[in-house]
């Protein structure tokens, strides 16, 4: 049953109409006291509350009466409405403990998605805190591009695989090659939108003034170079997933648009005054600390707890040493059937390689075994091999080549592609790193990337 507090009688009405055709059950309250006492008899699966039930507008009784369900029954979720006006007091809210807001005026695609996902989390909570080994997992989902049995891991992947099948909004936090974008593809790959699209969109690479053209799209005229229309990522991502990637990076005003489309499910084409709306799950990454962000000022809270309705934090690959042997004798495979040649490597090596700090962590062990087995001409690849093969590595404070090149030998593109793809390597790819090396913001350098072909 879902309870409908509000103390304007046409918004229980509407709402309950609305939910009983979608096939829930509902009751309505018109006051705390009233919402109270149907809690206390039991059988409510979720709650749907105003932020007033008076003429006060404080919000100071929605909050009362949220802190109190949650002390009382803290396994119901509470969805928030309130007016757009009033987003700080909804993120409030969240904090307080609620599973979403809504916004009025809402339309009642918004409501009866914020109810599913709601309804669906709490559906998904674990009825036990036993740990579920590897075995168990992969019986229950596709998880099969990810490698690794460590206890951290396994938790992360025994989330993923109650949260895909809702269209919650997940946030992956972790270090720069952890495998985040590997952990939004087993999202996408267990959810009921596995046969829709899956847009990947690396926020960092877009300047704030293509944000628009590139996420909503263009129409022919919009501006000077726009010769023809454009569709945006979110309506390539129509029905499907959309994967929002270095989400820390995104510009003030980008976050601003990114807020409305992500609140509303709304959006206009630049060129257009036509609204169209979207139906996306929204899938978010960073590398960074979000709520630091927050504190600054360069990050709006309300767009993280949009973003972040689950929390899912890869560990590094030096938390996880038991899974190094498994992800290197992975990648050696993947090099032998690349180069049509037999590829082993000794025990010896596979301990030596978990001694290894990886500050550029899973991507950094790939590069390392792809480069030792081009290096090497032996079948077994022991310890010598990969030391040799990271000692090309210039060590801290040094660089990978110590003259400048003549005049009139190359290009200044040419030398800029260059000193990017030494820092690229100095750092084992580590983006903030190699942005910070060269001089640029992280948007600039996506740029570069682009402009000369470099994979990031």
């Amino acid at each position: 049953m879902i309870l409908v507090v509000d103390d304007d009688i046409s918004v229980t009405t509407s709402l309950s109409l609305l939910l009983k055709q979608a096939g829930y059950q509902t009751a309505t309250a018109a006051s705390a006291a009233e919402a109270l006492e149907w809690l206390e008899r039991g059988g409510c699966e979720l709650v749907l509350q105003d932020m007033n039930f008076s003429r006060q507008t404080t919000g100071e009784e929605g909050m009362e009466l949220l802190q109190e369900i949650k002390q009382r029954w803290a396994s119901v979720p509470v969805i928030l409405m309130t007016a757009w006006g009033s987003i700080e007091l909804a993120v409030q809210g969240i904090k307080a403990g609620a599973a979403d807001f809504v916004t009025k005026p809402w339309t009642n695609k918004q409501i009866l998605q914020a109810v599913k996902t709601a309804l669906g989390l709490a559906a998904a909570t674990p009825s036990t805190e036993r740990t579920i080994t590897r075995k168990e997992l992969d019986c229950q989902g596709d998880f099969a591009n990810i490698i690794g049995t460590d206890p951290q891991l396994l938790k992360v992947l025994e989330v993923v695989s109650r949260v895909a099948p809702t269209d919650a909004s997940v946030l992956i936090t972790g270090e720069s090659g952890t495998g985040k974008d590997e952990i939004a593809q087993a999202l996408f790959r267990n959810s009921s939108r596995r046969d829709q699209p899956f847009v990947k969109v690396n926020l960092g690479g877009i300047s704030s003034t293509l944000f628009d053209s590139e996420m909503f799209g263009h129409v022919k005229g919009a501006f000077t170079d726009a010769r023809q229309d454009r569709t945006g990522r979110f309506a390539l991502a129509d029905g499907g997933t959309i994967f929002l990637d270095e989400i820390g990076d995104l510009a003030p005003s980008g976050q601003v648009k990114l807020l409305r489309v992500l609140q509303d499910r709304t959006y206009e084409v630049l060129g257009s005054s036509k609204t169209r709306s979207v139906d996306v799950r929204v899938i978010s990454a960073t590398n960074q600390n979000l709520l630091e962000l927050v504190e600054s000022g360069a990050f709006r809270e309300d767009l993280l707890y949009r973003l972040n309705l689950i929390v899912l934090h890869l560990p590094p690959l030096r938390q996880r040493p038991e899974d190094i042997p498994l992800l290197a004798r992975h990648f050696a495979l993947g090099a032998a059937q690349a180069y049509r040649r037999d590829l082993e490597i000794d025990a010896a090596a596979l301990s030596w390689l978990q001694t290894l700090p990886w500050p550029g962590n899973i991507r950094q062990l790939k590069q390392l075994i792809e480069r030792t087995a081009l290096m090497s001409s032996s079948r077994i690849l022991g310890t010598d091999d990969f030391s040799a093969a990271l000692s090309m590595q210039p060590e801290e404070g040094q660089s990978g080549s110590s003259d400048l090149p003549a005049p009139g030998t190359m290009t200044l593109d040419e030398l800029e592609r260059s000193m990017i793809v030494q820092c690229m390597e100095r750092y084992q790819g580590n983006i903030s790193r190699v942005a910070q090396a060269l001089g640029l913001s992280r948007a600039a350098l996506y740029r570069r990337f682009e402009k000369y072909g470099i994979a990031p």
